[in-house]
């Protein structure tokens, strides 16, 4: 079974955090995997550094700045993770533009990740459709699931589509703005997860974006499986450094 799938089978909220490979750092990859495994996180979600983000907001934006200009690519991402399932037993999610996997080769980057033990992606600018028609059969082939993400403003009968080919979560976007930190949730927000919660989907349902401390992670709990941080968490990197993974998570849950 897919690490995912069996992290979702545990009776609790789930945590999963984002974080820019090769930020602050070069090598900080397998130390921030690491502190955040024994911190108590559920899932991590590993980014993929490129160089036009789309829906990223600035401080994950300068992250993978930050990143490339300490020499990340893909290659060097993967040899970092090579031999990481002797050290991460968390389901490993990788976070990036299609533009670097079409430039690697799809099917060499689904085997290289596969190889690896990451059990799943989430590629932004993948079309739900596209990825159905002509990619879904060599995920499967690597047995590795493909996350998508749904807004306040996608459709009913998109959000019933995509439900129906995903595996592993729906991420769910809080607001159809990019990424960043927010101190707390509006009624929009909050009546936007009640929508979602009452469609009753197959596919667990994660919300991202603008969560950054306690009472954000428990709203956007209270109506999906958890949360995703990003913004709040590279921010904290920035200004504590690795060791101190654990007082950020300790901030979020307690």
């Amino acid at each position: 079974m897919n690490r995912i799938d069996q992290k979702f089978q545990e009776d609790k909220k789930l945590l999963s955090i984002y974080f820019s490979a090769g930020f602050p750092n070069l090598e900080d990859t397998l130390p921030i995997l690491k502190n955040l495994e024994a911190a108590g996180v559920d899932m991590v979600e590993i980014g993929l550094p490129f160089s036009d983000p789309l829906a990223d907001g600035p401080t994950i934006q300068e992250s993978s700045t930050q990143a490339l200009r300490n020499g990340m690519t893909t290659e060097k991402l993967f040899t970092q993770l090579n031999g990481i399932r002797e050290h991460i037993n968390i389901p490993l999610v990788l976070m990036g533009y299609f533009n670097p996997m079409m430039q690697y080769g799809i099917e060499k980057f689904l085997q290289r990740c596969s190889a690896l033990g990451i059990d799943g992606l989430i590629i932004p600018d993948l079309p739900v459709d596209v990825y159905h028609e002509e990619y879904k059969s060599l995920f499967d082939k690597y047995g590795l699931y493909n996350m998508f993400l749904i807004t306040p403003q996608t459709s009913e009968e998109r959000i019933r589509y995509i439900d129906q080919v995903s595996n592993g979560f729906i991420y769910m976007v809080s607001s159809a703005a990019v990424t960043g930190a927010q101190n707390t949730f509006g009624n929009t927000q909050t009546d936007y997860f009640k929508r979602i919660a009452k469609m009753i989907l197959k596919t667990p349902t994660v919300v991202g974006f603008g969560i950054s401390n306690a009472e954000t992670y428990e709203a956007a709990s209270k109506y999906s499986r958890g949360a995703i941080i990003g913004s709040a968490f590279i921010k904290f990197l920035e200004e504590n450094g690795v060791d101190q993974i654990g007082k950020f998570v300790k901030s979020i849950r307690d």
